[in-house]
């Protein structure tokens, strides 16, 4: 259960974190010259609370869903983390509702949060017209990273929890599963120097 806590409050709170990273790049690009006004200091510590009490709640549902149940069968299951999907298997009673509650907190979650960003960045994209061509370059520069990490992270994630529980193989489970979990945060440090022109400029 702590295993599962943690997982989830971790991923809950990356989730609304960069719903948060998003806003940030709306306002810097479309709002440039009250950019300092409106993400004052207070505001971004406002969202940083938001985004860890989300993933909090989040992980809290996610838990009391399973907490209580009664377990039989192997204490083993054939996963490299106690995930929400492979520990169901080893529910004694049916599943199905514990199957939907999942799919509305974790998959729903993804799903409306990823829709939220594209329409967000759709935005950001058509506002760059009225921009000069060096600005719409700094602009997707700095636009660029934050969606690639969204679609590396969300793209996984829908996958996994939008789904019935009982309809996906436990390799290809296990695949997204270390794809979204361990491979994108790899990958993250990668991502966002490929912004840092002093580190563009010793690349090339």
């Amino acid at each position: 259960m702590t295993q599962l806590f943690t997982e989830h409050l971790f991923g809950g709170s990356e989730v609304f974190l960069l719903l948060v990273m998003a806003y940030d790049r709306y306002v810097a690009i479309c709002k440039p010259l009250h950019y300092l006004v409106i993400m004052r200091q207070w505001v971004c510590v406002v969202l940083l609370v938001v985004s860890w009490v989300g993933g909090f709640l989040h992980s809290v549902i996610q838990v009391s869903t399973v907490y209580g149940l009664p377990f039989c069968g192997p204490k083993v299951i054939d996963h490299f983390i106690c995930e929400m999907y492979p520990l169901l298997e080893l529910i004694c009673t049916d599943t199905y509702v514990i199957g939907l509650l999942v799919v509305a907190n974790g998959g729903m979650i993804c799903t409306i949060v990823f829709m939220f960003l594209l329409i967000s960045y759709g935005f950001i994209l058509y506002s760059l017209k009225n921009l000069s061509a060096e600005g719409r370059r700094k602009a997707l520069q700095t636009c660029g990273s934050h969606i690639t990490v969204v679609v590396f992270f969300f793209v996984p994630c829908i996958f996994m929890y939008v789904r019935p529980a009982k309809t996906f193989p436990i390799d290809k489970s296990l695949m997204t599963s270390v794809f979204f979990t361990v491979i994108t945060p790899m990958l993250y440090p990668l991502i966002y120097t490929l912004r840092n022109s002093e580190m563009t400029n010793a690349v090339k």
